[in-house]
């Protein structure tokens, strides 16, 4: 491998697991809930929102990895994605149960709403083709930042495109995959004006 190519395969890593969907969605949703109820209270709901939809599927994705199911977070066998959507999928679910009773401010609902269905969609195409999940999530969370705050969030779609880069660069992902993670992600905001 020569110095350029190890160089970009560092950087592809590091962009890969900075940016990666759990922490995105940890950002992203604690600010999607601060704008949707206007005040410190939203950054609670948002927070609940990271937990469902990010850091309880990655605390399940790490329990399998030492449990030797898989080699790392990245689970590149597509054929071995269907428990993580539906962890998903659960997780999700009841954070949205949690708020519908809690009464969270709407905004905070419909991006949950957005994310469920999301990943609905994932997990469809993932049974027959490996579509990039950390593209979709990149994706999602400018899309979603975009309807809550303000138009400008749409030139992170930068971030998008570097977390793009970095997973066809490790070899993950085609270009293929990631344009259509992102172009699923992108339509989340399509779900949650709808909602």
């Amino acid at each position: 491998m020569s110095t350029t190519t190890a160089q970009n395969h560092r950087l592809a890593r590091t962009v890969t697991d900075v940016f990666q969907p759990r922490n995105l969605l940890l950002g992203g949703m604690a600010a999607v809930g601060l704008a949707a109820a206007g005040d410190w209270t939203g950054l609670l709901w948002g927070l609940l929102g990271a937990l469902c939809a990010g850091i309880i599927p990655a605390a399940y994705i790490e329990w399998e990895r030492g449990r030797g199911t898989w080699g790392d977070r990245h689970v590149v066998d597509r054929r071995q994605r269907a428990p993580i959507f539906f962890v998903i999928l659960a997780s999700i679910g009841t954070g949205a149960v949690i708020m519908l009773l809690g009464h969270a401010p709407n905004g905070i609902l419909r991006a949950m709403l957005a994310l469920w269905l999301m990943t609905i969609i994932l997990l469809t195409v993932n049974t027959a083709w490996k579509i990039s999940v950390d593209a979709s999530v990149a994706s999602a969370a400018v899309a979603l930042l975009a309807c809550v705050h303000s138009p400008w969030w749409l030139c992170a779609y930068a971030l998008t495109a570097a977390v793009c880069w970095s997973r066809v660069a490790l070899g993950y992902h085609t270009v293929a995959q990631v344009c259509a993670g992102a172009a699923l992600g992108a339509a989340t905001a399509v779900a949650y004006v709808g909602a």
